[in-house]
């Protein structure tokens, strides 16, 4: 099977991607530089169909932003508050119970709970938090909080890192998303996020949670100041965490979303730039089995032109997500099955209903 390329970088690329070599950096600076992005789909939908083959996948899930309080207030967030501030929130857990409530005749498989760095609350509220929501939903997993809430937790618990994802998986933690990377990278850090933890510390975390055997998601923030160079070494970064560990299950590239932020003056990111990005993730995250094209962040109709691009999941119905749509996202704050299903039917694939690990659900 030979392409046509109108850029001739993508030759080589082609060339490792069919004999299974992995790519190097040079490789994945010439996927983000390339212009040829009918060409740069065509590689990553062959691999994404070597491993997938007709199938994409959602979950049906739930998302509990607990609080809104967060000591960091990252360039980039339009969410965090200062307690006291007007729109400023922290659940109970009668509050929580309520939201879990709501939706309880659902078939909920997957609670997404993360929130902000609130100095009011003690690690015991995190250790209720788990337990009242396997309590009202025993059978769904517990997706909860990223490296930066397990060092806050670490730091306020007094306990080692260990310590602290043991007594969180004892509570009831299943799986931990991909968020607070960003882009690990020392000068993206001092300039966006400098309270923040820093790469090496998140890449050290995320051993040790897999090493509990706790899965995560990985992700990279992208559409503000980064460089191509610096997207490219975050990806070799995270191949050779999955090199070591293999506890990643998938890889999300989230869009920037600049609207109420520091950042506002940026503009958003292009659908050119969404799809290279999902097309590098695919090629160069060849230890990754998933993909996903995050719909909330790059909406409904671009998620379903990703699954051409190399994305072989949408995530889910995801239900009231707060995060980016207060950085200004257009895309619905939830979708029913019927609308997860419809969205990957008529993009031409066959869509498989799954759990957090990527089992198989019965509609």
């Amino acid at each position: 099977m030979n392409f046509p390329f109108l850029d001739d970088r993508l030759l080589p690329v082609w060339e490792k991607v069919r004999q299974g070599s992995r790519l190097s950096q040079e490789d994945g600076i010439s996927i983000y530089n390339t212009q040829d992005l009918t060409g740069l789909g065509r590689i990553a939908d062959y691999a994404r169909k070597k491993r997938h083959g007709n199938k994409a996948f959602y979950v049906y899930n739930q998302h509990l932003n607990y609080t809104n309080v967060c000591k960091n207030r990252c360039k980039f967030c339009a969410y965090a508050k200062d307690d006291g501030d007007k729109g400023a929130y922290v659940w109970s857990m009668d509050e929580i119970e309520k939201r879990l409530m709501e939706r309880i005749e659902e078939p909920v498989c997957e609670l997404h709970i993360v929130g902000g760095l609130n100095e009011t609350l003690t690690f015991e509220y995190f250790i209720d938090l788990i337990k009242t929501v396997k309590r009202v939903r025993p059978n769904a997993a517990v997706k909860a909080f990223t490296c930066v809430e397990i060092d806050y937790l670490s730091k306020l618990s007094g306990l080692s890192l260990e310590e602290t994802v043991a007594r969180l998986k004892e509570a009831g933690l299943d799986m931990m998303p991909g968020g607070g990377a960003e882009v690990l990278n020392s000068r993206i850090h001092d300039a966006l996020f400098p309270k923040k933890i820093g790469h090496d510390r998140w890449l050290q975390i995320v051993k040790v949670v897999h090493k509990a055997g706790i899965k995560t998601n990985a992700t990279m923030l992208y559409g503000h100041i980064e460089t191509v160079e610096e997207r490219v070494n975050h990806l070799i970064s995270l191949r050779e965490i999955q090199d070591d560990t293999g506890g990643f299950s998938a890889f999300i590239p989230l869009a920037f979303h600049s609207q109420n932020t520091e950042l506002d003056d940026l503009p958003p990111t292009t659908a050119m730039d969404d799809l290279k990005n999902v097309a590098a993730a695919r090629l160069m995250l060849d230890n990754f089995d998933h993909i996903k094209a995050y719909w909330v962040m790059i909406g409904e109709s671009l998620a379903q032109v990703a699954l051409n691009f190399g994305a072989d999941d949408l995530d889910g119905t995801i239900i009231e997500e707060r995060i980016t749509h207060t950085a200004g996202a257009k895309s619905a704050k939830g979708l029913t099955r019927d609308e997860m299903e419809n969205m990957i039917r008529s993009a031409g694939f066959e869509p498989v209903q799954r759990d957090s690990f990527y089992n198989p659900v019965a509609g």
